[in-house]
């Protein structure tokens, strides 16, 4: 079926940029973009009126963890200080001998009986990120199951995913004292990733191209330098992209500095792993960073030669009091900015705005990190980083992933006159702007609303299933708190004695 799109905005594409044209036409048949241009000619079979709309390429969030993220919730003005700020620590490690309850991405491989929570988590990611527009995003990690349920629900509701089974060396855990503690298992790091291998072989390609493979050492100093040389001699192989978190956190940083005498960055380049479709979870904590004293610090430009791709989460790290130290000078390096979700919400206008205003202040240049720098960012360059150039642009040739944005503020005024469609979309849009959203030229969601999900019973789902999250937290906390004592509300309930208010 050719069908043509017309009446609004439209972000258009020319000599390797976006380019923004009134009342332009988007003409697609099957999976592939036809034209995209003025008046457009030929016959079609269908038309979608975009009246007071954008028209724009998908976006590409190159960052997600799977989940309701229910364990997020207790790290909102919260932590521990040792911690220095990474909440990767705060609720991904658990006391040794535990694993964090109700959380099925640290279920044992041999557990059974938690496939409806299983079903639930991936659920909540993929529509929760269809919702918000991303038709493309890559899974940082997680273990098979979770890829398992993952590629059922975007075989279901039709949305692209980078998917692998994550593998590492060891993990953190809390001991005795609630001290981090690494625990290493260099055999149960192969044997993962021989799996890893098996399950993309398997199923990358699957769904005419919606599920594609990708290689993921989880963190680089939880990988041994022989687990991250296999996952570069199988990528060049498979010429598979690869995510891995690294350059992001200052217990990261000094444990790889203290094993290695070179940092993190520098490793991944002696290892030839630095490239654009090496996808650096964060890279926010380079040796460059102020945060670090590092002399001698060269990890920008090692990135910057190469190329390499970081995808840059702007919610999630400045909720931890964490930044991108200068956008303007990563990407005059040659750095391709993705960006990323990572957490809650997986809402891509308020993470540009994020990136954008913080970007501003950080490069001290309120004409570093613009609207049309932080679109890309969520567009072409997450595509650079996956090594496509058929996604994250609306051009003839490239894959049908299209959305229609609204620009009417929705029964608000919250849009106010809008002069520059992508300015206003990235400072005063909300996912919830997202009006439809067509993948490989199948129309996914519209009038906001995805066809056979009741979104008020999954939010109640998730809410029922974070409150067993939230009531079991002191049986793996390496403190033994309660997830009141971890987080305390925001503002303490009354108690009452005596019918008295205290």
């Amino acid at each position: 079926m050719r069908t043509r799109i017309s009446g609004g905005w439209v972000v258009g594409h020319h000599a390797g940029r976006h380019r923004l044209d009134a009342g332009h036409e988007v003409v697609f048949e099957g999976d592939n973009i036809l034209y995209v241009g003025p008046k457009f000619e030929g016959p079609v079979d269908r038309e979608i009126g975009a009246k007071d709309k954008l028209v724009s390429p998908g976006f590409i969030d190159t960052h997600v963890h799977s989940g309701h993220r229910a364990s997020h919730r207790l790290i909102t003005d919260a932590g521990r200080g040792d911690y220095f700020g990474q909440p990767f620590f705060e609720i991904s490690v658990p006391k040794e001998g535990t694993r964090i309850h109700g959380d099925v991405r640290y279920l044992r491989p041999d557990e059974t009986g938690m496939e409806a929570e299983l079903e639930l988590h991936a659920l909540f990611t993929v529509a929760e990120l269809l919702r918000n527009g991303v038709t493309t995003f890559v899974e940082y990690g997680s273990q098979l199951r979770i890829q398992e349920a993952l590629m059922t629900q975007c075989l279901a509701l039709g949305v692209r995913g980078y998917l692998g089974p994550g593998y590492d060396s060891g993990r953190w855990v809390g001991d005795e004292q609630g001290r981090l503690k690494r625990v290493v298992n260099e055999e149960n790091g192969r044997r993962e990733f021989t799996g890893a291998l098996k399950w993309i072989e398997r199923h990358d390609g699957a769904g005419a191209g919606l599920i594609k493979g990708i290689l993921v050492p989880r963190e680089l100093e939880t990988c041994s330098l022989d687990l991250l040389r296999m996952t570069r001699e199988k990528a060049d192989e498979m010429k598979l992209p690869i995510a891995t978190h690294a350059a992001y956190s200052i217990i990261e940083f000094y444990e790889v500095v203290r094993e290695h005498r070179k940092t993190p960055i520098e490793i991944l380049a002696d290892l030839d792993m630095l490239r654009p479709t090496l996808n650096i979870g964060h890279g926010n904590l380079p040796a460059d960073s102020v945060r670090l004293n590092y002399p001698g610090a060269q990890d920008l430009k090692l990135m910057g030669a190469a190329g390499v791709s970081i995808s840059h989460c702007p919610i999630n790290i400045v909720r931890r009091a964490r930044v991108l130290d200068n956008w303007q000078r990563y990407t005059e390096l040659g750095i391709n900015i993705a960006l990323g979700s990572d957490t809650y919400p997986r809402d891509m206008m308020l993470n540009m705005r994020t990136a954008s205003y913080h970007g501003k202040v950080m490069s001290h240049n309120y004409k570093a990190a613009t609207a049309a720098d932080v679109f890309s960012a969520a567009t072409l360059g997450g595509a650079k980083s996956l090594g496509r150039d058929d996604l994250g642009r609306l051009a003839a040739g490239a894959r049908a992933d299209i959305l229609l944005i609204d620009l009417s503020g929705r029964g608000t005024l919250r849009m106010g006159p809008v002069r520059d469609p992508i300015k206003t979309v990235v400072e005063c849009g909300v996912g919830d702007d997202v009006d439809t959203v067509i993948v490989a030229g199948e129309i996914r969601m519209q009038n906001g609303r995805i066809a056979g999900l009741d979104i008020d019973a999954l939010r109640q789902r998730a809410q029922e299933a974070g409150e067993r999250v939230w009531g079991n937290w002191h049986t793996s906390d390496p403190l033994g708190r309660t997830h009141d004592e971890m987080c305390p509300l925001s503002f303490c309930p009354a108690s009452y004695r005596d019918g008295v208010i205290e």
